[in-house]
């Protein structure tokens, strides 16, 4: 474990907070050089009922999470937010933050809030906005603009894969989703079409700036990162939205940070990641807390297939964490993953396990065995 500690200190990655020490996140920073990071993702959520930890040990863990999340931010002159769920982003009215503005000065590198977004995420984004120009006595509505894009492809015509898979008596039930989906996203389109964009590359009086960053490619000090174009949060057309993952080469490393795919689930982008040949690969897994009532086994099914996809490029280390941390029996639903990294010598560790600890859910499992 020291020796991938080593590799990981080397390639400039630092784990900041994820699922496996007790709150929802997917934190990270990447250090470029010794005066200068790259803060992704700097949001923190309690984790859900189900998780067998009483609701105020939560609560106190959500909030080092979120302290260890400001500590970082102090040090980082880049910030990227990949979508706008509250484990990936926090908004400065958050009490956890005590009146920091830990984006302040900042560059900002922000999932493009006017299409390829939900309704939900549309409003978080807006909010999130509005709270940071506030601090500098600024409107939201001075920064709109119109539409400057009409057209927007279906993201499901350009993924081929997901067609190869055989779903067996899955497949009608598929398709009516598919169909569903369809439906559901020319809706959005139209609600993109008709409201109020916000505008791009905003600079404040305090320095900072923001940018829209699905699509980018960014050179940051020695850092080349590669803001993707959205990507689904989950499986096809799902309604939570999209995400925008991470490819960036730093220190002679090559990382992918995967956001929320949960899974992956969706094959092409198993198959593009495997693709890169990723040195390291910060993958959130599969949501198995949900399963089989949310989360069925096709899906699940899938997320495994996918995984050993991307063993099969043999990176050096994956961090598999994430949704799959919220779960007492993750072990035991991706048991198939486990077994075939360890027999492909790939090092897949939570990470937890990353800075030599025990994930939080296992010790509450041992627990609970030791006490019956």
């Amino acid at each position: 474990m020291d020796m991938l500690r080593e590799i990981l200190l080397d390639a400039g990655l630092e784990i900041i907070w994820f699922d496996s020490l007790g709150a929802k996140s997917s934190c990270i920073a990447i250090h470029v050089d010794w005066n200068n990071c790259i803060l992704i993702d700097p949001g923190a959520a309690a984790m859900q009922p189900s998780y067998p930890l009483p609701r105020e040990e939560k609560i106190i863990l959500r909030r080092k999470a979120v302290y260890r999340i400001r500590s970082v931010a102090r040090r980082c002159s880049t910030i990227i937010i990949t979508h706008y769920h509250y484990d990936h982003h926090i908004l400065l009215s958050d009490r956890d933050l005590e009146n920091e503005n830990i984006y302040a000065g900042k560059k900002l590198y922000i999932k493009d809030p006017n299409k390829y977004i939900n309704y939900s995420q549309w409003r978080r984004s807006r909010l999130f906005l509005e709270q940071i120009l506030n601090t500098q006595g600024l409107r939201l509505d001075d920064f709109y603009v119109k539409p400057w894009q009409k057209k927007f492809p279906d993201p499901v015509d350009d993924l081929r894969y997901i067609h190869e898979r055989n779903y067996g008596d899955y497949m009608a039930r598929r398709r009516e989703l598919l169909l569903k989906g369809k439906k559901w996203f020319h809706k959005l389109v139209d609600y993109w079409r008709k409201n109020p964009w916000i505008r791009d590359n905003i600079v404040l009086p305090d320095n900072t700036r923001i940018f829209l960053g699905d699509g980018r490619k960014v050179q940051m000090g020695g850092a080349y990162v590669e803001i993707y174009p959205p990507w689904f949060h989950g499986v096809e057309y799902d309604k939570t939205g999209w995400v925008t993952p991470l490819y960036i080469v730093n220190r002679g490393y090559k990382i992918f940070y995967t956001s929320d795919l949960m899974g992956p689930i969706i094959e092409d982008y198993a198959y593009h990641i495997s693709d890169l040949s990723p040195d390291l690969v910060i993958v959130d897994g599969p949501p198995t807390y949900l399963y089989p009532y949310m989360f069925n086994k096709i899906n699940l099914d899938r997320a495994i297939d996918n995984m050993i996809k991307i063993i099969d490029s043999k990176p050096e280390i994956i961090i598999y964490d994430h949704h799959l941390l919220r779960d007492a029996n993750w072990r035991k639903h991706v048991k198939k993953v486990i077994d075939y990294a360890k027999a492909n010598k790939v090092a897949l560790i939570t990470a937890a396990e990353a800075i030599g600890e025990k994930p939080l859910i296992d010790k509450i499992v041992e627990q609970k065995h030791i006490s019956d």
